[in-house]
């Protein structure tokens, strides 16, 4: 997926060296559902995971910068339901690399995937440490869900901000043709 400055890409597993100075930082995993991978080997295997999941419900995209081509973060799709054409985003950056604009820039691309390919209606954003990236394509806040997830024994409880196809359709934002999976 090309953007202006970020391109995303399928993630790799030789991505794990470099992401994980994200996966691997408790400041940048404390908005995740899971707690930092101990090591470059641990983040590796998540890599691997994810990469072995059928990517029509669960997909991850390598955010890197053009320049160099090098792994600064993540974008991802996860938990989708395409019973009710809902599913749940995520991203991450390597804290050196946040507070660039970067994500604002990837952010869309697999918004746009998701609601064009995927025959989404309604995209979730989760506990996002940006709550301004989340609401700059149009996600609202929802609600807060209650201790609705555990992360290393500890309740968590999350804000909700969804987007729907309608609100997105109303940006003006392109989306492809849609085909069923």
């Amino acid at each position: 997926m090309e953007t202006p400055r970020p391109r995303l890409r399928a993630w790799e597993e030789s991505d794990a060296e470099a992401l994980h100075a994200a996966f691997g930082d408790p400041e940048t995993m404390r908005f995740w559902e899971s707690p930092p991978r101990r090591d470059v080997a641990e983040t590796a295997a998540m890599i691997r995971d994810s990469r072995a999941a059928d990517p029509r419900f669960q997909a991850a995209f390598a955010v890197t910068s053009r320049g160099s081509g090098q792994p600064v973060g993540m974008a991802n799709h996860h938990d989708r339901r395409p019973v009710y054409r809902r599913l749940a985003v995520g991203w991450i950056l390597i804290r050196s690399w946040q507070h660039q604009g970067i994500m604002r820039e990837a952010a869309p691309a697999p918004l746009n995937h998701c609601f064009g390919h995927l025959d989404t209606h309604r995209i979730e954003a989760g506990n996002t440490p940006s709550v301004r990236l989340a609401e700059w394509p149009g996600f609202e806040r929802e609600g807060l869900m209650r201790d609705w997830m555990f992360v290393a024994g500890e309740a968590r409880s999350p804000c909700l901000h969804p987007l729907s196809r309608h609100d997105w359709d109303a940006r003006g934002a392109p989306v492809t043709a849609v085909r069923s999976g």
